[in-house]
């Protein structure tokens, strides 16, 4: 099995979305099921139904979580010493050098990435395209709308 990297952050919002799951979405559905079993015949009852069809899909999201929490790699951006390279974690400031527009994001894992949040996917083109440059690079991006090219302006570990 692969180490999922994750910030110290993103591992932190799936241990809230496990507890969450476990102390109150998985007691709530285990009474919606009683519920709707003390309703009588289960072959006709829609409610029994969706009640077991939701419990499903709670498990399901319990394993996963508890999946990719056993197998991260947690990674704290402050304790990074990459020396002003981009890695995971770093907090990039871009120049998009056809716009002149200066944008800021993080490195993250799959999981955290929001690009309202400035926080890209290490699996991105813009991402990869970035790994490994230096402020003052150019890192040519080969995205979905074309190709475009950003100046590294600043790297910080935060």
């Amino acid at each position: 099995m692969s180490t999922i990297p994750l910030t110290v952050a993103g591992a932190e919002a799936l241990r809230k979305e496990l507890r969450e799951m476990k102390t109150i979405h998985r007691p709530a559905v285990i009474a919606a099921i009683a519920e709707a079993r003390s309703h009588g015949d289960l072959s006709e009852n829609a409610e029994y139904d969706a009640a077991k069809e939701k419990q499903g899909f709670i498990e399901g999201r319990i394993a996963e979580l508890e999946s990719k929490l056993s197998s991260a790699q947690i990674i704290n951006p402050a304790l990074i010493n990459a020396d002003g390279a981009c890695v995971f974690g770093a907090t990039v400031e871009l120049e998009d050098l056809q716009s002149g527009d200066i944008v800021t994001y993080q490195i993250v894992g799959d999981d955290e990435a929001d690009i309202k949040e400035g926080k890209i996917s290490i699996s991105s083109p813009i991402s990869r395209a970035l790994i490994g440059k230096y402020a003052g690079d150019i890192a040519e991006v080969q995205a979905p709308g074309g190709r475009r090219e950003y100046e590294i302006l600043d790297v910080k570990y935060i």
